[in-house]
Order: structure tokens, then C-alpha cells, then sequence
């Protein structure tokens, strides 16, 4: 297949790529979900096990997707067609299906974020009190609100709709240039104010105190936890790594790219913990919710109304916070689709039209969002896929999208390409593309680099699956 590079963007600086990918890896889960299994699956120890699966399964698999996605220089479907063949095109398809049926969830929970940013501000101007009411009579009336939900979620869809248009350069990476530091800083002032509240110890005793009994009681459990999110934590088997490492200059080193992702994805979801829970153990007492959308919009809110005077201004901030997240990670999996169509075109030797392409693909995710932003949770007795079953991929649409992206496509998708990459096509080629223009491979890291993507990655990948298959099998 011959590249034609030269009409392809390419990211600005090698900065401009870790920001745009980090940013991918940060959102919504490492602030809802990281800090409550942290602190519920063992503390400190559920740390360690993170920690070390994310360097043998985190950073084989996000090494080979950007190897893959370098080396072929095309969309994750052309660049897995290409170096796996038949199987490539199977999980090249997941990995567009996965990144289409998330963002139907995605942009709605992005609305959200931007509407308790506005409520904040227009309490904080004046305007409305919502102070009076608790956090979850504000989220229920949220909920209900079709209306309101779906002009906020078209508005989030539209921010990434402007900012995609711009192109890699100097739209993807020009906002994450300014959104993850941006991001960064108002985390560490939030963090400031959560942990100097009374009683906010608890909270981070909560987190890091390592306590051995849910290792001791279900070290599987643990295992398949900690498994699960550095899965998802790390945006992994979403098509994002391979497409973003397509516009990737053959001269950046992807080892050192990809240990930068992680340990960057890793700590902002352990200072979203030491912002969030130490707050909530002060002020949102025993019967707070510490995880899921509910924490995120019942519990911090409560949390910000408990603050006096300054509650709303932190709400802003932790709000606007959420938000830059969400749109860091929602702008990658539309890019996904985007790439995907303009290099069919290319490749048919057309000239495709970016503007044009993001426009109909942000229409059609609309069309979902519109699906789920008006299902609110399950609160609106919308008709939702074997909800008779009662199980809880039926409760809500969300679930349902939920079910088939991330309970099914993305790990198998990750499965097989672990397999194919460490037994069919061998490891030997993402070292070739490791190791152009000079980069090294080393012999010690290649040998445990074979060693995890042949054995460690598809075991681990087995069990995250049959663990994601079993949590949606649970009855409500």
C-alpha cells in the first residue's frame, strides 16, 4: 500500500501528541470510578497491583497499538487491515464500534458537566440558589429534565465539533495544549481546599491505608478491579492510541511516549482521589455516594453547597474541571471516526472534506446522544433493550452502550490483538517500528515486552472480559 504522508497532518510537537493523548486517557473514570475501587479494593495495595499491571499489560498493549498505528500511518481500521490481515479487519471494526456507542454516553455525561458548571455560576452571580436543594433532588430534577439534557449534550457535541474542525495540529493538540494544563492546575487547587476541610482524613485513610482483607478475602475480585480500570483508565483498545500514533513522527521514541501516558493518566487519577474523597468523607457524611455519576453530581454538589460563600466558586471550578476531561477524551473517539473517513477517501483518491466529515459524524452521534440524554439514567420509562431481563446492561440505554462497547468490544478487541501481535505476526515488528531513526529497544525491555504480549496480556485480557461479562450479568 503506497503512504502518501504529505496531505496527512502530523502533530506539532512531540508535547502537542503526550497532551492529546493524555488527555485522552483522563476522563470521566479516573475521576468517578479510580478513587472509590482504590479505596474499597485494599488502598495502597490495590495501588501496587494497578501499578503493575498497567506496566505489563498497559504498556505492551499501548506500546503495539502505537507502533501499529505508526507504522501503517492510516485509521485503526486500515492499520490493523494491513498488519493482521482478516482478524485485523474484525478488531479493526470493533475499534470503530466501540468509540461510536461510548461517545453516545459520553457527550450526555459531558452535558451534564457543563450544566453543574452553569448551576454553580448562576448561583454564584445570583441568579438561582440551588444551594438550598440537596444534591440529589438537583441530579433527579436533572434527569427528568429531556429537554435541558439534550441542549446541553448538543452543546457539548458542538464544542467538539469546533475544535476537531481545526485539524490535529491546530485543533486536537492547540485545545490539550491549553485544556491539560489548565486541567492540572485547577485539580491541584481543588485538591488544596479538600484536604484542608475538617474531618478530611478520613478520606485519605480511605485511599491509602493499605488493608489486606480484600486481598485476603477475594484476591480476584481485586485482581480483575484493578484489571479493569487501568484497562479503561488507559482509553485502551478504543482505536484513540493506534489513530493518534498515526500522525505520530517517526522520530519520537513510543517507549518513552508511552510510559509518559501512563504515569501521567495514573496520577491525575490518583490526585482526582485526593480531591474528591477527602471532601466527601468531611462533608457528604457515611451515606455518601463515592462513586459513578452519583458521586460526581450528588455528593461533590452537596459537597460545594456545605462550603459557604466560596462553595459555588469551587464548583466552577471542579465542574469546569470534569468538563475539560470529558471533551479531552469525548474530541479522541470522535477523531477516531473522523481519520477513518478521510483516509477512505484519500485512499480512494479523493480529497476529503474535514469539515464536512466531522460535521455528519457529530450529527450521528447526536442522534444517540439525543437517545440517551432523553433515557436519563433509566429515570424516564424509555423502552430499553432486554430491560425485561432485569440485568444491569438493561437498566438504562447508557448500560446498554455501555454493555456492548466496554463490556464486550474493547477487551475482546484487545484479546485478539495481543494474540495476533505476540504469536501470529510476532513482536518483531512493532520493534522494527520501535526502533526507526534511532530509537533503541533494548534487549532486557524487548524480552519482557515478548514475554507480556505473548502470555501476560492475553491472560490478563481474558479475565478483564470475563469480568466485564459478569458485572453486566448481575441481576439489578
Amino acid at each position: 500500500m503506497e503512504h502518501h504522508h504529505h496531505h496527512r497532518g502530523q502533530w506539532g510537537s512531540n508535547l502537542g501528541f503526550l497532551m492529546a493523548t493524555v488527555g485522552a486517557a483522563v476522563g470521566l473514570g479516573n475521576i468517578w470510578a479510580f478513587p472509590n475501587k482504590m479505596g474499597k479494593n485494599g488502598g495502597f495495595a490495590f495501588l501496587v497491583i494497578y501499578l503493575i499491571l498497567a506496566a505489563t499489560i498497559g504498556f505492551v498493549i499501548m506500546l503495539s497499538e502505537l507502533a501499529i498505528g505508526r507504522k501503517v500511518g492510516r485509521s485503526v481500521l486500515v492499520s490493523y487491515q494491513s498488519v493482521c490481515g482478516r482478524w485485523g479487519t474484525f478488531i479493526g471494526w470493533l475499534a470503530m464500534l466501540s468509540p461510536f456507542l461510548i461517545l453516545s454516553f459520553y457527550t450526555v455525561l459531558g452535558g451534564y458537566c457543563v450544566q453543574y458548571m452553569v448551576l454553580n455560576f448562576s448561583e454564584l452571580v445570583g441568579l438561582t440558589q440551588i444551594s438550598h436543594l440537596s444534591g440529589a433532588e438537583s441530579f433527579q430534577d436533572m434527569l427528568t429534565n429531556q429537554p435541558v439534557s439534550i441542549l446541553f449534550t448538543f452543546l457539548f457535541i458542538a464544542a467538539c465539533y469546533f475544535i476537531i474542525r481545526g485539524g490535529i495540529k491546530d485543533g486536537i493538540e492547540r485545545f490539550n495544549k491549553v485544556g491539560m494544563p489548565a486541567l492540572f492546575i485547577m485539580l491541584v487547587i481543588v485538591i488544596l481546599r479538600s484536604v484542608t476541610l475538617p474531618g478530611a482524613v478520613e478520606g485519605l485513610k480511605f485511599m491509602f491505608a493499605p488493608n489486606f482483607a480484600p486481598l485476603k478475602e477475594n484476591f480476584l475480585s481485586v485482581l480483575s478491579a484493578a484489571g479493569g480500570q487501568m484497562f479503561f483508565s488507559l482509553s485502551l483498545a478504543m482505536g484513540i492510541t493506534v489513530t493518534y500514533g498515526s500522525y505520530l513522527s517517526k522520530k519520537e521514541s513510543l517507549i518513552k511516549n508511552s510510559v509518559l501516558v501512563i504515569v501521567s493518566d495514573t496520577l491525575v487519577a490518583i490526585m482526582a482521589g485526593v480531591a474528591v474523597l477527602p471532601a466527601s468523607f468531611a462533608l457528604g457524611g457515611s451515606g455518601a455516594e463515592l462513586s459513578g455519576p452519583k458521586l460526581l453530581f450528588i455528593t461533590l454538589q452537596d459537597v460545594f453547597n456545605a462550603m459557604g460563600p466560596l462553595g459555588p466558586l469551587f464548583g466552577i471550578l471542579f465542574y469546569l474541571l470534569v468538563s475539560l476531561a470529558a471533551i479531552t477524551s469525548a474530541i479522541a473517539l470522535v477523531e477516531v471516526l473522523v481519520t477513518f473517513f478521510l483516509d477512505r477517501a484519500a485512499i480512494k483518491g479523493r480529497h476529503g472534506s474535514r469539515g464536512k466529515i466531522v460535521g455528519l459524524v457529530c450529527l450521528a452521534v447526536m442522534v444517540e446522544a439525543t437517545l440517551v440524554a432523553a433515557d436519563g439514567l433509566g429515570s424516564n420509562g424509555l423502552w430499553i433493550p432486554f430491560h425485561e431481563a432485569g440485568l444491569s446492561l438493561s437498566s438504562s440505554w447508557l448500560d446498554f452502550m455501555d454493555f456492548i462497547s466496554e463490556g464486550v468490544a474493547m477487551p475482546l478487541g484487545a484479546l485478539i490483538m495481543s494474540i495476533l501481535v505476540g504469536w501470529v505476526i510476532g513482536p518483531k515488528l512493532v520493534r522494527e517500528e520501535v526502533c526507526v531513526e534511532g530509537n533503541r529497544f533494548g534487549n532486557r525491555l524487548f524480552a519482557f515486552y515478548s514475554f507480556c504480549i505473548r502470555f501476560v496480556a492475553p491472560a490478563g485480557m481474558l479475565m478483564i472480559l470475563l469480568g466485564q461479562l459478569a458485572t453486566f450479568f448481575t441481576p439489578v
